[in-house]
């Protein structure tokens, strides 16, 4: 099999589970939590390192901003072997009382996007794996973290999301809004994949607070902080899966 175009990688390079970032430079932040790191490939948006954590082997892949580039993640994975996707990301709090730096454990992805659409119905649900998604509550339960689970929206305009879109999402009881994990739920279901995400809130929508508005940083300094706690429970994870 040749190389896939994007990442750059072949059948044998990867590891059966990837922890899947949206930031690059997240890829960095999560192998120093592992040992025996290699690093694969570097293209784009698209930064892959394997590594080991507590003897388990793993592929640490960034997929970059939105639906698109996470689908291609996804399929390139596939395509070499990966069977299992752990999203570690950000996300938007749409729910009163949803704190920054707090984590949401998604159980399913409302499919506000269009990428998804290319490839099936609109009504097919976008759902997390059973057994990730146990492995990431049950890891939050054995390390003492609290974290929110239920459903999220995954939406493909940051700078589009109205008031009505925000009023829309909380009455519907999506506890969140992020970019990627209905694509990842999707595709995983497509390639007899497993899925799951766990996101650090950058923000709260419904109460006005968007990441970016406190400091020269991207993230609060409660979310910054509180990404570690997620790759660590996501790390945790692994060990189970």
């Amino acid at each position: 099999m040749a190389k896939q175009p994007h990442l750059l990688v072949e059948e044998g390079d990867l590891t059966d589970v990837a922890l899947v970032p949206g930031d690059p430079d997240r890829v960095e932040r999560i192998a120093e939590h592992c040992t025996d790191v290699e690093w694969v490939a570097s293209n784009r948006e698209y930064t892959i390192a394997n590594a080991v954590y507590e003897d388990r082997p793993l592929t640490i892949c960034s997929t970059g901003i939105g639906s698109p580039s996470a689908a291609i993640a996804a399929e390139e994975l596939a395509a070499v072997g990966v069977d299992t996707l752990l999203r570690v990301g950000t996300t938007g709090a749409l729910q009163s009382g949803i704190e920054i730096g707090d984590m949401v454990v998604a159980t399913g992805a409302a499919k506000d996007e269009g990428t998804t659409k290319r490839y099936e119905s609109a009504t097919v649900p976008a759902v997390a794996d059973y057994d990730v998604l146990t492995a990431l509550v049950d890891a939050a339960r054995a390390n003492d973290e609290a974290v929110h689970v239920g459903p999220i929206a995954t939406d493909d305009a940051f700078y589009a999301e109205t008031e009505a879109y925000v009023q829309d999402w909380e009455d519907a009881g999506m506890l969140a809004v992020e970019m990627e994990a209905a694509a990842l739920f999707t595709l995983a279901r497509r390639h007899d994949m497993r899925a799951g995400a766990i996101c650090t809130v950058d923000g709260n929508l419904v109460e006005g607070t968007q990441k970016g508005e406190t400091d020269d940083e991207e993230l609060p300094p409660k979310a910054r902080d509180n990404v570690d706690r997620a790759i660590h429970l996501a790390l945790e994870a692994t060990t189970d899966l």
